[in-house]
C-alpha cells in the first residue's frame, strides 16, 4: 500500500526534471546522492531506498535526465538542462523515457490523468477512487517500450515510483525484464519500503541508500520555500523535509503541532477532526513514541520536551494506546466511522495522559 507520505513525498517536483542553468538543484542535499549515483552505480537497474520525504523521485528523475542528456560530457556527469532531450524531458514528452506510478500519484507529480484501465480514459477515472497500485497494464505498455529501439539514441529510461507499489502480478511481469534488459534499457527504482519489494527484484538492483538531509539545509530549503518555524515541522516529521512542506501547505502550523499534545490530553478529538485518518493516527502514535522516551530518560524525537505533559513513569495505559494506534493504522484508509475512531483514540489518549493522583 502506498502511504500518505508516499502519495505526497515530492512537493513541487515540477523543477526535479532539469538542472538549473547555474547548476543548481531543486532540493540542494541531493547533489552528493546524485553524484554517488552516476560515479557507483554499475547495474543496468538502481534501487534508490531510504526515508520518503527526502527526494526519491526528483533524484531519480535527474539520474534520468543525466542518462538520457545529450551535451554532457562524461558518465559522472548530470544532465546540462538545456539539450533537447533535457528538454522533452522536462516536458514530458521524451519518446526514450517511461514512468511507472500509481494512479493516485499521477496528478500530483505532473504525469496527467490516469488512464491504465485499458483505454476508458478520465470517464472512468472519475467514477472511481485512483488506485495506489502499479497495475500489470502499466507494466505491459512498459514492455512494448522496451522492445523498440531507442529513438534518440542515447538511452532508454524507465522511473518506477514508489517500487513497492507494484502489485504481484505487476511485479512479476517487471522481473524478466530486469533479468533481460533490452540494449540501451535502464531502470530507477525507487522505495521507502523495499522490504515489501519481492526478493527476485532487489537481487536484480543495485541499491543505493538515500538519508536524511543534513538539517541545516533542509531547514534553509524550507524558509526558502516560506514555510514559518521549520525546526517545529522538520522535527515533527522526522526530518523530512518535503513532507514538513506539505503539512505547511495543508495548514498544519507549528502552533498547532506544539498545541497537539495538551488538546489530546485534554480530550478534545476536534484537534484532528480536519486531518487525514492516516496522518492523524501517525501523529498519535509519534506523541506516544516521545512519551515513551522520555519516561526512559531519553530525549523526544518529534515534539519539544515543554510541549509534552510532564508523566511519572511508563505506564502500562501508553503500552495499551500504542498498540490500539497500531492496529488502527493498519485500516486508516479505509476507517468504517473516521469521527468515531478519532474520538476513541484521542479519549484512550487521554486516558494514558491523565495525571497520578
Amino acid at each position: 500500500m502506498v502511504t500518505a507520505a508516499q502519495v505526497h513525498a515530492s512537493a513541487h517536483t515540477d523543477e526535479a526534471t532539469a538542472l538549473a542553468q547555474d547548476g543548481t538543484l531543486p532540493l540542494p542535499w541531493l547533489r552528493d546522492p546524485l553524484q554517488q549515483a552516476l560515479t557507483q552505480g554499475r547495474s543496468h537497474a538502481l534501487l534508490l531506498q531510504g526515508p520518503a520525504g527526502v527526494g526519491q523521485f526528483d533524484l531519480a528523475i535527474l539520474l534520468a535526465q543525466a542518462w538520457l542528456c545529450e551535451a554532457r560530457t562524461g558518465t559522472d556527469q548530470p544532465g546540462c538542462g538545456h539539450c533537447p532531450s533535457c528538454h522533452l524531458l522536462r516536458s514530458r514528452s521524451h519518446p526514450d523515457f517511461q514512468i511507472l506510478l500509481p494512479d493516485a500519484l499521477k496528478e500530483s507529480l505532473g504525469y496527467g490523468a490516469a488512464d491504465s484501465e485499458g483505454g476508458e480514459g478520465t470517464t472512468k477515472a472519475s467514477k472511481t477512487k485512483p488506485s495506489r497500485e502499479i497495475k500489470i497494464e502499466a507494466v505491459r505498455q512498459m514492455l512494448s517500450f522496451a522492445q523498440i529501439s531507442a529513438a534518440r539514441g542515447k538511452a532508454k529510461v524507465v522511473v518506477v515510483y514508489p517500487a513497492e507499489a507494484l502489485n504481484t502480478v505487476a511485479a512479476n511481469a517487471l522481473l524478466k525484464t530486469l533479468e533481460e534488459p533490452a540494449e540501451l534499457l535502464r531502470f530507477v527504482l525507487a522505495s521507502a519500503a523495499p522490504q515489501q519489494l519481492l526478493p527476485t527484484i532487489r537481487s536484480r538492483c543495485q541499491p543505493l541508500q538515500m538519508a536524511l538531509p543534513a538539517r541545516d539545509a533542509a531547514l534553509q530549503w524550507l524558509q526558502g520555500q516560506g514555510v514559518a518555524s521549520p525546526e517545529v515541522l522538520l522535527d515533527a516529521t522526522g526530518g523530512r523535509p518535503q513532507e514538513a512542506l506539505l503539512w505547511s501547505e495543508e495548514g498544519i502550523a507549528a502552533k498547532t503541532w506544539l498545541e497537539l499534545p495538551r488538546r489530546i490530553a485534554r480530550g478534545e478529538a476536534q484537534a484532528l477532526t480536519d486531518w487525514p485518518v492516516p496522518r492523524a493516527i501517525a501523529a498519535m502514535q509519534r506523541l506516544v513514541h516521545d512519551l515513551m522516551r522520555i519516561a526512559h530518560g531519553a530525549p523526544p524525537s518529534f515534539f519539544p520536551r515543554d510541549a509534552l505533559p510532564k508523566l511519572p513513569a511508563v505506564r502500562a495505559t501508553l503500552d495499551q494506546w500504542a498498540r490500539t494506534l497500531a492496529q488502527a493504522a493498519r485500516h486508516a484508509e479505509h476507517p468504517l466511522n473516521a469521527g468515531l475512531l478519532m474520538e476513541s483514540l484521542v479519549a484512550q489518549g487521554q486516558q494514558a495522559m491523565r495525571p497520578a493522583r
